[in-house]
């Protein structure tokens, strides 16, 4: 465990050794010096944290140790010890950065206290200095999704920096807005076809028909409204890596033809004879249980087998709750820069508000509810006011609140189900993709629940 050093500089021998005693005995690390100068010199050989020092001193007097402690060791937390006939002086130093300033006869309770609360101060700091820098870092190489210091999600980018110059196929699971695509993009970026394409093809928003045709390209005439060749994503990745998102929602016979593509790395297009032959690296994503899928035979064994190769799990943000500080800073930097706004923190409140919540909706649903927090702040800090976040509600008491009134399942599912989906459209500026991603399915299925549920925006419905 990390000791905090402390230098105490007077020039009564009985005050060093008391002081260095009392300190001592709560955990700190101490050093004494007889005068400011040879304060100086221990600067220039030791780690401190803090100084205590006496303003009068004979030759150099503490304030002037403080300026030169603040000119050339500005991390250096300085706190002054005066007598009643020199308050004054010690008052004028905090101008010069000192930190606070005890005054004789000196109580150890209230040396304590002060030291204490300078530290916690100064770390803090250093924890945002270190968070500021690490934004930074993140928004400079564009991937946001990947800012996090949990253990769990550390971990996950050192495989990924193992795993990404191999052509081993990576499957990579997680719920709907974990950053799987930021996964797959950072896999390609420190590959060596990183100047080659990355390709993405998000499987759940096309039918069968044109997902085969997006993949491996079709001849014209192979189909009605096939009025030109095309070239497929996997043709349009060759030498590069293509990202298969949504992978569980692939048909059989287009299983089939991807395991053939891992295999043998040829194909067909749809209504072609050709055989093409690519070196495409494959990185496919799911936020279903694809183990499961294969036990109730709606996936092939043998390509989960092949796609399952390097498997990294990406878990949900309130799996990873010391996350949610630094990434809800990012994105308030974000949109404060997007909207012209000049917010600085969020409120205690709202921070407990945001590490309190779980977040189904993940890094996305977190990224929606601040930057509606910067456009409607209108102060320069988010409080807890402003943060739209849906509380979970008890199923069970909305279905059962009238026994004697029970309906169908379906019937009694209906209502929640409309609601979740209204709230989801709400919080994706009713952006079906985005809505679609959230609730963990594909956007045909919610174009016919929407259209179930009567759910219509007649502005923004995109």
């Amino acid at each position: 465990m990390h000791k905090n050093k402390i230098l105490i500089v007077d020039d009564d021998l009985i005050i060093r050794k008391s002081l260095a005693a009392m300190l001592n005995e709560e955990n700190y690390e101490t050093q004494v010096a007889a005068d400011s100068h040879e304060a100086l010199e221990h600067l220039k050989n030791t780690q401190i944290d803090l100084i205590l020092s006496d303003i009068s001193m004979p030759g150099m007097s503490g304030i002037d140790l403080l300026k030169e402690v603040k000119k050339f060791h500005s991390h250096v937390i300085v706190i002054l010890i005066t007598g009643y006939g020199t308050i004054e002086n010690a008052v004028e130093s905090i101008k010069y950065g000192a930190y606070d300033y005890i005054t004789k006869p000196l109580l150890d309770e209230q040396v304590k206290v002060v030291i204490q609360r300078s530290l916690e101060q100064q770390a803090l700091k250093n924890e945002n200095e270190k968070l500021k820098e690490q934004i930074l870092q993140i928004s400079e190489s564009g991937d946001s999704l990947l800012l996090g210091q949990d253990y769990k999600f550390q971990k996950i980018l050192e495989l990924v920096h193992t795993v990404a110059d191999s052509n081993a196929t990576i499957l990579i699971t997680g719920e709907s807005g974990t950053g799987k695509s930021m996964i797959a993009r950072s896999i390609h970026k420190f590959s060596g076809r990183a100047s080659q394409p990355f390709v993405e093809v998000s499987c759940g928003m096309l039918s069968e028909t044109l997902l085969e045709s997006e993949l491996f390209g079709h001849v014209k005439g192979s189909f009605t409204g096939a009025l030109n060749d095309k070239l497929g994503k996997f043709s349009m990745a060759d030498k590069g890596t293509i990202f298969l998102d949504e992978i569980a929602v692939a048909s059989p016979a287009l299983q089939l033809k991807l395991l053939r593509v891992l295999q043998d790395q040829k194909f067909e297009s749809v209504g072609g004879t050709e055989t093409i032959e690519v070196d495409t690296r494959v990185v496919a994503a799911t936020n279903h249980d694809l183990q499961k899928e294969v036990h109730e035979n709606r996936f092939r064994k043998d390509l989960f087998y092949r796609l399952n190769v390097i498997s990294i799990h990406i878990p949900p943000l309130r799996e990873r709750i010391t996350d949610v500080k630094i990434l809800a800073h990012h994105f308030l930097e974000k949109f404060c820069k997007q909207n012209n706004k000049d917010i600085h923190e969020f409120s205690p409140d709202a921070m407990t508000e945001l590490h309190n919540y779980t977040w189904p909706g993940n890094i996305r649903e977190l990224e929606n509810v601040v930057e509606r927090a910067v456009v409607l702040c209108k102060e320069k800090i988010i409080t807890q006011s402003y943060l739209s976040i849906v509380k979970e509600t008890n199923l069970t008491d909305t279905l059962l609140s009238s026994t004697d009134n029970i309906k169908s399942l379906e019937d009694s599912l209906a209502g929640p189900e409309r609601k979740i989906i209204k709230m989801a459209l709400d919080k994706n500026h009713w952006n079906r993709q985005g809505t679609a991603h959230m609730l963990g399915i594909n956007r045909t299925t919610l174009f016919h629940k929407m259209k179930k549920y009567n759910l219509h925006k007649n502005q923004g419905d995109i």
